[in-house]
C-alpha cells in the first residue's frame, strides 16, 4: 500500500523596513545589516531607503496589503508622517530622533537592539491618535504657543551636533517671548481665556518630560492643559507664566496653580487667533481654528508585551 503524499504549505509573513540613511546621525544605515538579521529571523525582508518625508508617506501609502508588517526608523515627526498614510498594517518603531516622545509613552527602547526585541517579541497594541480638521492626524500632541515651535526650527544640523539640548540653545535664543494668543473654546465644559501655551496630548511626554505621565495612548481620551496669562502682562506676570510652564513640564497636569487649567474629553474645539501656528507632533502644521477629535484603536503598534500603553 503506497502512503499518501503530503505537500508542504508555505506561507511567507513580509516586513517591509523604511529608513532615511540620515536618521540617527547615520546609525541606522550603519546597523543594516543587523537590522535585516533580526527582522529576517521571522519575515522576508524589503529594505527602502526613503528620499524625503512625502516618499515616505507614498511608500507607506502603497504597501497596504503587501506586507504583514512596516518597521521605521525616525523620529516623532517620522512617525507622524507614517500615520498620515497608516492603514490597518501593524507598524514597528525604531525611535532615531531627538526627543522619541512617542517611544517614551509606549517603553519602546532607544537603542536598534531593544526596539527590534518588541518588534519581534512584543505584542501589537491599537492605539489612538488624534485627528484634526477631519483632515490632518497626529499620534501624540498638537500644541500651540511658546517653545512649540523649538522642533520644526531647530534645524537639523544643530540636531545632529547637540541633540536635545539643541532645543535649550534655540529656546533660550528665540522662544522665551511668551507671546499671548485668545482662545475660547470647549473639552467637557467651555473655556475663554488668554494664554502663552496650550498642549492637546493622546501621550505621557512632552519634550522628555512626563507631562502627562497617568495618561493611555488607548482610551479614547485626550487631556488639554492650559497655561493661562493676562492680555497685557507686566514684568511679573511675565516671570510667572514662565514657571508656570517650568512647573507644567516638570511636575505634569495634575499640579495646581490658578493660571494652568487641564480638561480632559474625547475631543476639543478651539477658536483663536488666524495667526496662531499649531504643531503636530513636532511638525508645523496649520494656522487659526482647530477641532480636534480622538480616533480610537486608528493605529496598530508593536509595543512592549507587559507595557501598559
Amino acid at each position: 500500500m503506497q502512503a499518501a503524499g503530503f505537500s508542504a504549505i508555505i506561507i511567507t509573513v513580509k516586513c517591509l523596513f523604511l529608513y532615511n540613511p540620515q536618521s540617527g546621525k547615520g546609525k541606522i544605515a550603519r546597523k543594516l545589516p543587523y537590522i535585516r538579521r533580526r527582522l529576517e529571523s521571522q519575515y522576508e525582508v524589503e529594505i527602502y531607503e526613503t528620499k524625503s518625508p512625502e516618499d515616505l508617506t507614498e511608500k507607506v501609502k502603497k504597501a497596504e496589503g503587501q506586507y504583514d508588517l512596516i518597521v521605521f526608523s525616525g523620529g516623532d515627526g517620522t512617525f507622524n508622517k507614517v500615520v498620515q498614510a497608516a492603514g490597518k498594517v501593524p507598524l514597528g518603531y525604531l525611535p532615531s530622533g531627538t526627543t522619541n516622545d512617542i517611544a517614551v509613552s509606549l517603553g519602546i527602547p532607544r537603542s536598534v537592539r531593544g526596539a527590534l526585541g518588541v518588534i519581534l517579541k512584543g505584542r501589537r497594541a491599537a492605539l489612538d491618535c488624534l485627528l484634526v480638521n477631519g483632515q490632518y492626524y497626529a499620534m501624540y500632541i498638537v500644541a500651540a504657543g511658546t517653545l512649540t515651535s523649538l522642533t520644526y526650527m531647530t534645524s537639523q544640523r544643530q540636531k545632529r551636533a547637540l541633540g536635545w539640548f539643541a532645543y535649550v540653545f534655540h529656546g533660550l535664543k528665540n522662544n522665551l517671548k511668551f507671546e499671548v494668543f485668545p482662545v475660547e473654546g470647549e473639552c467637557g465644559e467651555e473655556f475663554s481665556t488668554d494664554c502663552v501655551l496650550i498642549l492637546v496630548m493622546n501621550g505621557r511626554s512632552v519634550a522628555r518630560f512626563p507631562v502627562n505621565r497617568s495618561a493611555s495612548m488607548a482610551d479614547g481620551k485626550l487631556e488639554v492643559a492650559l497655561v493661562k496669562q493676562a492680555k497685557r502682562p507686566n514684568f511679573f506676570q511675565k516671570i510667572g507664566a514662565f514657571f508656570s510652564v517650568a512647573a507644567l513640564m516638570v511636575f505634569g497636569i495634575k499640579i495646581k496653580k490658578r493660571d494652568i487649567e487641564i480638561f480632559r474629553g474625547d475631543h476639543v474645539r478651539i477658536h483663536t487667533s488666524e495667526m496662531l501656528t499649531w504643531d503636530f507632533d513636532g511638525e508645523e502644521g496649520i494656522k487659526g481654528d482647530v477641532e480636534i477629535e480622538v480616533l480610537p484603536a486608528h493605529v496598530n503598534v508593536c509595543v512592549p508585551k507587559r507595557k501598559k500603553v
